[in-house]
């Protein structure tokens, strides 16, 4: 069991992306060369992607917190902060990803199949970035986004075409060893195949696979035993076949009791809906009666054959030890599977449709809670959301940006709209993480007053002057310092310097 993991809870986190920097451009003769702050870099992904040389979920079994690597922030002179590399988890093909709920997210089949469980933040904008013609200097920048983090459950279901379920010690994992090259352990105890054992059968020209699953006893829909181990890998199978020990010593047990009892267990047995496919009370079913190289159990073997025939079931005696039967039983098996894999072409396959939420969605709403002095005005949407966490509350003006975009997002007029009054507690975000304000309504006479944010008039002046008036401006100062310098000169001479001492 140690080396086989079919479930597991992983715990991501996306990578975080990288701050924006505020910056100013210097060169020699150009003291003012405007803003080149670059943009942070994005944080890196985690994906689930399926890879054939993987077989088990151990590795996240033994560490199920997997983090992405970060965005770099941006620097100077224009220059983005590199992305961070995606996280990319291998894992085996037939494995469902799930939420803690239930929900199912993605069902990965095939070699190179991707799902995208955690997303990286977007990285911040530079004051390059956030430069327009009315905002020609920020100075401030965007920070970078923290990365999602999410739960997922892993659950792996084995793709085999034929699965042989049973009683334990039925012989399954014999004829599994007799009928191809697979050795799984094999011993007189039960439950001794604690993880499925696959192997693959050629019967002529057609090739397909066999599974052996743990045991099944009474109950195991409702987990007891490996029940729930057992039957969540015969979801994907097409054939299901009964094995059933006829040399059993165990009172109450007999070949038509047992089967009873399986198919009481697969009808009771709710397997993933949204992964389509065919129940499991609906597939197709052999009857294989095992061990009839006991004499006593073949009698038995023969004598229940016609009952489990008429019930309308296809019945195969047969002896792992002895090898009899093993033939007709791999050629019926090989017909199944043909038919079965000729009707799953002819069916389009149901197909996970994975809606995520739209980063770029305008919509947000005003929620009033509470009321006399514990009244808050929660407001919800994405973007207020992402501007809030993007926002250096450190920087006055990358807050008084904050302010700006929130007021033509009409977040102030939703406000009014709802009762909020200048002072009234504002939370914008998530009940769980959401940032608190004392609101102070925007005035629009008051920016036309002190001018746009990010502005400085100095950038304004285009003009250059010409050279003879940069020579007029030197001789102009010369002349100056020179009448100062003789009419400090003639105070001296005239005796208005005096000492008092």
């Amino acid at each position: 069991m140690a080396n086989f993991v079919d479930r597991v809870v992983l715990h991501l986190r996306a990578g975080k992306g990288g701050h924006g920097v505020a910056s100013v451009h210097r060169e020699k003769f150009k003291p003012l060369g405007g803003p080149d702050g670059g943009n942070g870099g994005r944080g890196g992904d985690i994906v689930l992607r399926v890879d054939a040389q993987v077989t088990t979920l151990i590795d996240y079994h033994h560490g199920p917190h997997r983090t992405a690597p970060n965005g770099k922030p941006g620097e100077g002179d224009e220059r983005n902060g590199a992305q961070g590399e995606d996280l990319v988890l291998a894992v085996p093909s037939g494995t469902v990803v799930t939420t803690r709920g239930g929900e199912v997210l993605a069902d990965l089949v095939g070699d190179g199949t991707e799902f995208v469980a955690a997303r990286g933040g977007r990285g911040g904008l530079g004051n390059k970035a956030l430069a327009s013609p009315r905002r020609k200097a920020p100075g401030f920048a965007l920070l970078g986004e923290p990365g999602e983090e999410s739960e997922v459950v892993l659950e792996l279901k084995t793709l085999a075409d034929v699965a042989l379920i049973g009683f334990p010690s039925a012989g399954k994992s014999s004829l599994v060893s007799v009928m191809s090259a697979a050795k799984p352990k094999i011993a007189d105890y039960p439950f001794t195949t604690l993880v499925p054992n696959l192997g693959v059968v050629t019967a002529g020209g057609e090739r397909f696979t066999i599974a052996d699953v743990p045991g099944l006893i009474p109950g195991a829909s409702e987990g007891k035993g490996l029940g729930l181990q057992f039957l969540r890998h015969v979801e994907r199978c097409h054939v299901l076949v009964h094995v059933i020990d006829c040399a059993t010593l165990e009172p109450g047990r007999d070949p038509l009791t047992d089967l009873e009892v399986i198919e009481a267990e697969l009808a009771a047995y709710v397997p993933h809906g949204e992964l389509g496919g065919i129940p499991l009370a609906e597939r197709v079913r052999v009857v294989v009666l095992n061990k009839a190289d006991v004499p006593e159990a073949r009698e038995l073997a023969e004598m229940v054959q016609p009952d489990l025939e008429a019930q309308g079931y296809e019945v195969h005696v047969v002896s792992a030890v002895a090898h009899h039967g093993l033939k007709e039983l791999t050629f019926a098996l090989a017909g199944h599977v043909s038919r079965a894999r000729a009707e799953h072409l002819e069916i389009e396959p149901a197909r996970v449709v994975i809606r995520p939420k739209a980063l770029d969605d305008q919509g947000f709403s005003v929620r009033r809670e509470g009321g006399g002095e514990d009244e808050v005005f929660r407001v919800l949407g994405e973007r207020p959301t992402r501007w809030v966490r993007q926002t250096d509350f450190a920087n006055d003006e990358a807050v008084g940006y904050l302010a700006d975009r929130l007021a033509r997002l009409g977040v102030e007029e939703e406000l009014l709209k709802a009762g909020a009054v200048a002072g009234s507690t504002v939370l914008i975000g998530p009940e769980d993480n959401a940032v608190v304000f004392d609101w102070e309504p925007t005035m629009a006479g008051g920016a036309d007053v002190l001018g746009g944010r990010g502005t400085d008039l100095r950038l304004d002046d285009r003009s250059r002057p010409t050279r003879a008036e940069k020579r007029e401006a030197f001789h102009d100062r010369k002349d100056a310092a020179t009448a100062a310098r003789e009419e400090l000169d003639a105070e001296r001479r005239a005796g208005y310097w005096t000492d008092d001492a």
